[in-house]
């Protein structure tokens, strides 16, 4: 930022933003600070973590980077003899990958650990998990393979029963403490009974944190009176995030309407698991809509994508389509959807909270998605374009664990789609990233997310290598906020991403 545009902030608020002699007047006692050659923009929003969970994998047992089956059980043997104590937890296994695309055995994971012991083992998109044989016999479940639905929630809360104080406090301050330094100043807790449980959220709901957490609570009511009751007694903003309607592509228990392409042959389910029913969906929209409540789910596959829409149809039909647009539903992930669908959502003002970092990580020729889905479908995963052009509000997030609260990459990743015409322009994905995501987050205001005066004080200081280039060749090198999209000019992407020195929320220092 030159010396000749400033901003003044004021008790969290921003005062004033401008460059005039006579604006500065107005502050002669104010402290000045020389951003030397940095560049401010409204501070990011996650909208869609796991902040224990990911602070577990920054403090623990990250497998994300295994190379290989062989790799991933040689870091978990040297993880387990480093940590001998307690319940070894550790997150990020991909198979995908690897030379032989085969998961480890539970006897493998028995010799990498030791005998009695302990050990729950995510896959990365956490939607199946390996497990010894202690844990899975504290948990009743007995398998060989990776475990899914019902018997993963009960070893992942076997696990997480054996996570001592310590451990669950350390890894949601690491979590919240790496979102500031990343820029991000509130993050939407997806939480749930099968999740991380009710002691967890609140535990986390009362930690003492600069930065922002809004919950939101996944668990289906079927009548308003529920609606409330639930909502009262957790405190969450909405009965959304990660309700599931269905699973994930890489565990193969995404809901399709035709089968993976890669299911074995001896597969129990070669569409995808189903976790809600139209019934069951249809009753919790209602209930919520009726409770003036926000409701959502986890939607990735294009058979759960359609249960969805047919429930929110017979929704807007019995109560319209005010009512449901008022409440702010949201659906996260959305990430198989047509256009007919996503003309009908944005009719309805609902809400796709999405990870651009998917597309980046899974996406092309060789990526995940083809690998589960074939080509041609895969080809249509994560259409952000499609989605914006048809008025559906975006907000992007990262999942995490799943991928790493990084907001400029999943900036980047929004605009370098794998698939040609899906990816959005960067100033769209940066407001998804930031007004959209509080939009998300229930704040509706106009201004929080942006920086001009009367809108909180919510923002980061970033050191970058260059601004884009489609700027106007004389606003290149000078930060302003553009009056008409009230998105800052933003750096160039694909380089080197922004390093963040400083993160301010609502007037207070989070980081730097």
């Amino acid at each position: 930022m030159p010396d000749a545009t400033a901003i003044a902030v004021r008790d969290g608020v921003v005062a004033w933003l401008g460059s005039d002699d006579v604006g500065r007047a107005q502050f002669p006692d104010a402290e000045v600070t020389d951003l030397d050659g940095c560049f401010v923009a409204p501070a990011f929003v996650d909208s869609h973590v796991h902040v224990t969970a990911t602070g577990l994998t920054l403090t623990g047992l990250d497998l994300r980077h295994a190379t290989s089956r062989r790799h991933c059980l040689d870091l978990l043997a040297a993880y387990s003899r480093a940590h001998p104590d307690g319940v070894l937890w550790g997150h990020g296994w991909d198979e995908s990958g690897w030379p032989d695309a085969e998961p480890p055995s539970t006897a493998d994971v028995d010799a990498a650990v030791g005998a009695g012991r302990m050990a729950y083992l995510a896959r990365i998109d956490v939607h199946s998990a390996l497990a010894s044989t202690a844990l899975q016999h504290a948990a009743g479940v007995r398998s060989d393979a990776p475990l899914t639905a019902d018997d993963h929630h009960r070893v992942r809360r076997i696990a997480r029963d054996h996570l001592t104080a310590a451990q669950r406090t350390g890894a949601r301050r690491a979590a919240l403490d790496t979102a500031a330094a990343r820029g991000i100043v509130a993050v939407h807790e997806c939480a749930g009974p099968d999740i991380g449980g009710l002691e967890d959220w609140r535990e986390l709901r009362d930690l003492q944190h600069g930065v922002e957490v809004v919950g939101y609570w996944g668990q289906q009511v079927s009548t308003a009176e529920q609606a409330r009751e639930l909502i009262a007694e957790t405190g969450a903003r909405g009965l959304a995030g990660d309700l599931f309607v269905d699973g994930a592509l890489g565990s193969r228990t995404a809901w399709l309407h035709e089968p993976y392409a890669d299911v074995p042959s001896d597969c129990a389910a070669p569409t995808g698991n189903t976790y809600l029913d139209v019934d069951m969906i249809t009753a919790h929209l209602a209930a919520c809509t009726e409770a003036g409540v926000t409701a959502g789910f986890h939607v990735i596959g294009d058979a759960a994508a359609s249960a969805v829409v047919t429930a929110l149809d017979a929704v807007v039909e019995r109560v319209g389509s005010v009512a449901v647009a008022r409440c702010g539903h949201r659906l996260e992930h959305l990430e198989m959807v047509t256009a007919e669908q996503a003309a009908k959502l944005g009719g309805w003002g609902v809400i796709a909270s999405m990870q651009p970092a998917f597309d980046a990580v899974w996406g092309g020729a060789d990526g995940m998605y083809a690998q589960r889905l074939g080509a041609s479908r895969a080809a249509r995963m994560n259409d952000f374009a499609l989605l914006a052009s048809q008025g559906v509000p975006l907000a992007f997030g990262s999942d995490a664990p799943v991928t790493d609260m990084d907001p400029w990459a999943a900036v980047r990743a929004a605009t370098t789609h794998h698939t040609s015409g899906s990816a959005v322009s960067a100033r769209a994905a940066f407001a998804a990233a930031t007004r959209g995501a509080w939009r998300a987050g229930g704040v509706r205001d106009g201004v929080t997310g942006t920086l001009v005066p009367g809108a909180p004080a919510s923002y980061a200081i970033w050191e970058a290598d260059a601004f884009d280039v489609s700027a106007p060749a004389d606003a290149v090198q000078r930060w302003s906020t553009d009056p008409r999209s009230r998105v800052p000019l933003l750096p160039r992407l694909d380089g080197p991403l922004p390093r963040c020195r400083q993160t301010v929320h609502r007037g207070a220092v989070l980081h730097g």
